[in-house]
């Protein structure tokens, strides 16, 4: 409410230009809308975390200045809301709509991704994530957040813009031993080997900061580059994710195609140092798009699809997921006339 901060059940109507609300008698709506708001100009927070005790809200301020805060009953209901009704603020802007959707299910991360600086924000005692006791199965831990709250903080401090994406980023917290699983819900989903299914957007799976957040992660290996070969010109760069040569679990990597000499390079974002973890030539490389339907031989885990493979000529095969057909094939494109 505007005049009284309380709560009340409204019952939402959302067409194209606006959003009415109306009464509720004996469970039933009055016929006339109790009020409306109009969407033309108008901006949207999802999640919006402004209330601790309300992790289910959406923030509306109109071009006047006023705002709203709309309660639902589920992150699933809060996140098609607030998707409708950003398609209905951008309604004359069907390629804005389009791209809305297309965010639902893709990695884009940040190009200059630092996963200490996520962690030192999260442990912030003002815009941190709030921590909290809980109870799980006779056990109890002091200091917990939940995945879902993991995913509704990732988003609102802009360091992911969709589900699937502060997913992915949590899931790189977890592998890098920044925060750790705690209670039964969230230790059984690690067993999976794939990277989307390691850190769980529940509100029933906890987890904790682990001691060593703060200690800078040392490479396993010292892996000596060539300069030459890191001196070739950018041809195209951006965030994919590999499957590992050892445990076969997915990660995160900033990829670098250089020409002259042709090589392929990538990087941990984890790591701060500009330091590839890997690479090799491109010379006598064959690159080629594996089949959506099912896994491929020599692939683990769920993937998400959008795969290809690159078989060096020392027979070594690389599996990589790209968010999308279309990058796939831009990669592949990029990588062909360079082998």
């Amino acid at each position: 409410g505007h005049i009284v901060h309380n709560w009340k059940v409204r019952w939402f109507v959302l067409l194209q230009d606006k959003l009415l609300y109306y009464k509720l008698e004996g469970g039933k709506k009055e016929p006339s809308p109790k009020g409306r708001i109009l969407l033309d100009g108008c901006t949207i927070t999802c999640p919006c975390l402004e209330y601790e005790n309300r992790p289910l809200l959406i923030k509306l301020k109109t071009k006047t200045n006023t705002d709203y805060f709309l309660e639902c009953c589920s992150r699933e209901e809060r996140d098609s809301w607030a998707l409708d009704i950003t398609g209905a603020i951008h309604a004359g802007h069907p390629v804005q709509v389009q791209e809305l959707h297309r965010m639902k299910n893709s990695f884009k991360l940040l190009a200059n991704i630092s996963l200490h600086h996520i962690v030192d924000k999260m442990h912030d005692n003002s815009s941190g994530i709030k921590l909290t006791p809980n109870m799980e199965q006779g056990n109890r831990y002091k200091e917990t957040f939940t995945g879902s709250a993991v995913v509704d903080w990732l988003i609102s401090n802009s360091f992911a813009v969709s589900r699937f994406e502060a997913v992915t980023l949590a899931s790189m917290l977890m592998e890098e031993n920044f925060i750790r699983p705690v209670g039964a819900r969230s230790i059984e989903a690690t067993r999976y080997s794939d990277l989307s299914e390691q850190f769980l957007d529940d509100s029933t799976a906890l987890y904790m900061f682990a001691e060593s957040y703060k200690k800078k992660i040392s490479s396993k290996e010292d892996l000596q580059f060539n300069i030459s070969e890191l001196s070739g010109t950018i041809v195209k760069q951006g965030y994919l994710v590999k499957q590992g040569h050892k445990r076969k679990n997915w990660k995160v990597r900033r990829f670098v195609l250089r020409a002259d000499p042709a090589f392929l390079h990538y990087y941990d974002p984890t790591k701060e140092e500009n330091r590839p973890v890997g690479g090799f030539s491109l010379r006598g490389c064959l690159v080629s798009a594996l089949e959506d339907n099912g896994v491929p031989t020599g692939v683990k885990g769920n993937v998400q699809g959008n795969l290809f493979k690159i078989i060096t000529k020392n027979d070594i095969h690389y599996y990589i997921q790209a968010s999308c057909k279309a990058e796939r094939v831009q990669w592949i494109e990029a990588i062909k006339p360079l082998t």
